[in-house]
């Protein structure tokens, strides 16, 4: 099968596309055809070395048909439209596998960091692993939203506990996980607030329900979050941001306040910002991943239309070098999708 690969650590060149054995299921596992995977951040992280360890096929969110089941599989057949839970290595047996928080456990990772993910022509995966996915959704919004949307819902509906009485500003609002993070705060009833680089973008982001949007370009966050609320900030805030970003993040809070940290794709925070925080008395949360249930009700929230994801482009598995140069700098509204 013909498959995008990280063979070494580097630029966007050392990425290559080449014939590599087929998977073969194995007998708790499913085959899947891959039908649409997206590219994600995290694939830029793995080339770089920052996570994983190449040589590797990166690729963490996969839609697809199954077309070869394992003797021991019982829930799927051959035919299956499916979207795959990408956290595939958590140990099952560590204090936090046996809480129910697989995203905490010390082998949280899985397809396209620790094993070899979609951008291939197939991927093989344990069968407890795949949703089914009804014929009404496509497999590019289905790849679209696993890892990001997942992210979003476990930082915001679990970790945060959003509702209708926050106000929620989203950093990073255009991206994979921003442009959903945006219309779960919506979802939960909270008013938004959605940081954007362009007027193009912010009637987009107003599209998907967010009720203020700042241009950054023009204007510090935090001096925007103060006029518009007359000072008193915002309740919560979902930053995936970093660097100089943080620190107006922590300043757009109100009293008691709760930033949600994803990311930090423009590096760590030059400041803690400690007298902010406890002056303030904020929860600074962290969120990574999403549970196997957190999954499955972002997926029952998509399916039925109550949020929806924005694709960028359809690409080929050529294209992948671009499609990072292109996520690194920021550019395009939602997800890339690979066809391979």
């Amino acid at each position: 099968m013909l498959a995008s690969v990280i063979p070494e650590t580097g630029g966007p060149e050392v990425i290559t596309v080449e014939e590599v054995p087929d998977p073969e299921a194995g007998d708790d596992e499913v085959r899947i055809a891959v039908e649409a995977c997206a590219v994600n951040h995290t694939d830029v992280w793995v080339r770089r070395g920052h996570e994983g360890e190449p040589p590797i096929i990166t690729g963490i969110d996969v839609a697809g048909r199954i077309d070869a089941v394992g003797d021991g599989v019982e829930d799927h057949e051959v035919g299956d439209r499916v979207v795959v839970y990408w956290n595939t290595t958590s140990c099952g047996d560590c204090e936090f596998c046996n809480h129910g928080e697989p995203t905490m456990c010390r082998d949280y990772g899985g397809l396209g960091v620790k094993t070899d993910g979609g951008h291939a022509e197939y991927i093989a995966v344990e069968a407890r692993h795949v949703v089914t996915l009804p014929d009404h959704v496509s497999f590019e919004k289905a790849a679209a939203v696993p890892s990001n949307f997942g992210t979003a819902w476990r930082g915001l509906m679990t970790r945060a506990d959003v509702g209708p009485s926050d106000d929620v500003l989203v950093l990073g609002a255009s991206g994979g996980v921003g442009h959903g993070a945006v219309q779960m705060a919506a979802h939960a009833g909270a008013t938004v607030y959605a940081a954007s680089s362009s007027e193009e973008k912010a009637e987009k982001l107003r599209e998907l329900g967010a009720d203020h949007v700042i241009d950054y370009t023009e204007t510090d966050i935090d001096d925007a979050v103060a006029e518009i609320t007359d000072r008193r900030g915002v309740d919560v805030i979902f930053e995936s941001v970093g660097g100089e970003t943080y620190e107006q993040a922590v300043k757009s809070l109100a009293r008691g306040g709760r930033l949600v940290t994803i990311g930090a794709t423009a590096g760590d925070a030059d400041h803690a910002m400690l007298p902010h925080v406890f002056w303030k008395q904020l929860e600074i949360i962290g969120a990574t991943g999403a549970t196997m249930g957190e999954f499955e009700d972002m997926l029952d929230a998509v399916f039925a239309g109550e949020i929806t994801p924005v694709i960028d482009s359809v690409i080929s598995l050529d294209e992948i070098p671009a499609a990072q140069e292109r996520l690194s700098k920021g550019e395009g509204f939602g997800k890339i999708i690979v066809r391979p």
